[in-house]
């Protein structure tokens, strides 16, 4: 069993849960977006609440922070972006007829899914809609982004001409169970790929190599070819809803409410590590530094070694499930449904974590080592039956 570990910090201002919780690119600040209605930013520094944003007339359903500005959408139907220093509201999006659950900004680009079954771009600045994507048949729940010049190459590039000027592409997640990638420039569904049975909760893109991971209700985790649409993998051991997925290093870790996170090797589709101990489903994880961090509806998060999947600490506090959760600066931020901030020193396990990572690459280059040793070794042995047999 892991050791219990009490927080450094409980902030307590949101008058209702906390739905999304995101860190700036820089990492000096962080935002959470909650029921109350209200989104606040928080310094990574000293910790306190450095500004609220208050005007959405329903509750928050999901929040993204970049260093100058800050982005929520909210179950009124309109995303607001806010200036990071002033609290002040800098622009509404207005379009969406319906709950708007997820946001993404991308370049110069802001996008969103709806219940409204759209997803919808918009000029970051020019508080304009640029374009809707509609086709799906249910309620967009997960975006991706990506620009073909990432995974086309030259001569497939040609073929494009239509979407020359811009090669931007979007990717969205539904719970008609299919994924749909469109042509930003003109909102033309580029392809959809069909293969789940379920809802479609959770996309990780990894462009370099043209995979693309989605997590569904129907227990599976799919990888996708996102040049042809071409399904290539099936990952089939979760025995509930795939939730939540992590792209480390060629392995994806994918949490689920099954009460279980599994690790997978993407090359080979082959499951070489499962984490237990939860008991309720993972709703979010975070890889740091070896360690694969996790938050779940039983309200504690968990630190595992991400190698052996031993346990190696609960962090107990919350009274509700885990939402989401960050890492800075070796301090582990936690948002809940119970309205609370919760942060936790993890530089006692990181740094253990270190240190096994770098006894095994040592012990890794002694037995390197020996083996090429050995090799000498058995390459002298060998020429010297040869001269003894006169070959």
């Amino acid at each position: 069993m892991g050791n219990s570990g009490s927080a450094v910090k409980v902030c307590t201002d949101h008058q209702g849960g906390i739905n999304w919780l995101s860190l700036s690119p820089d990492g000096q600040r962080l935002l959470t977006g909650s029921e109350d209605g209200t989104a606040r930013l928080w310094s990574t520094a000293d910790s306190q609440c450095h500004g609220h944003f208050q005007g959405h007339e329903s509750y928050i359903t999901f929040c993204h922070l970049e260093n100058e500005a800050a982005f929520t959408c909210s179950a009124d139907h309109t995303i607001r972006k806010w200036d990071v220093v002033t609290g002040q509201c800098l622009a509404i999006y207005r379009g969406h007829t319906s709950i708007v659950n997820r946001i993404l900004v991308a370049k110069d680009y802001l996008f969103s899914g709806s219940y409204d079954r759209t997803a919808r771009c918009w000029s970051v600045d020019k508080e304009k809609q640029i374009q809707e994507f509609r086709g799906h048949r249910n309620c967009v729940l997960t975006l991706a982004h990506y620009s073909s010049r990432d995974v086309l190459e030259e001569e497939e590039e040609e073929e494009e001409e239509e979407e020359k000027v811009s090669r931007d592409l979007l990717v969205t997640g539904s719970t008609d169970c299919t994924v749909k990638v469109w042509w930003v420039s003109s909102g033309r569904c580029y392809q959809t790929l069909l293969g789940h049975t379920g809802a479609v909760l959770c996309l990780i893109l990894d462009a370099p190599n043209r995979e693309l991971f989605s997590g569904s209700t129907d227990y599976t985790i799919r990888t996708w070819n996102i040049v042809t649409g071409e399904q290539l993998k099936v990952f089939k051991e979760h025995q509930g809803s795939v939730i939540c997925l992590e792209l480390v290093n060629r392995h994806l870790y994918s949490g689920s409410a099954d009460r279980t996170v599994k690790c997978w090797f993407v090359d080979t589709g082959e499951r070489i590590q499962t984490y237990k101990a939860h008991k309720h489903s993972v709703s979010t994880l975070k890889y740091h530094a070896g360690i694969l961090f996790t938050g779940s509806g039983d309200a504690c998060a968990r630190a595992f070694n991400s190698r052996s999947g031993v346990l190696q600490k609960i962090f107990r506090g919350h009274k509700f499930i885990i939402n989401c959760i960050q890492i800075h600066n070796e301090l582990l931020y936690t948002a809940s449904h119970d309205g609370t901030l919760r942060i936790w020193d993890i530089r006692g396990i990181c740094k253990r974590s270190k240190r096994r990572l770098k006894k095994e690459r040592s012990v890794q280059g002694r037995s390197s080592q020996k083996g090429s040793l050995s090799r000498l070794f058995n390459n002298k042995v060998g020429c010297m039956i040869q001269q003894e047999h006169g070959e």
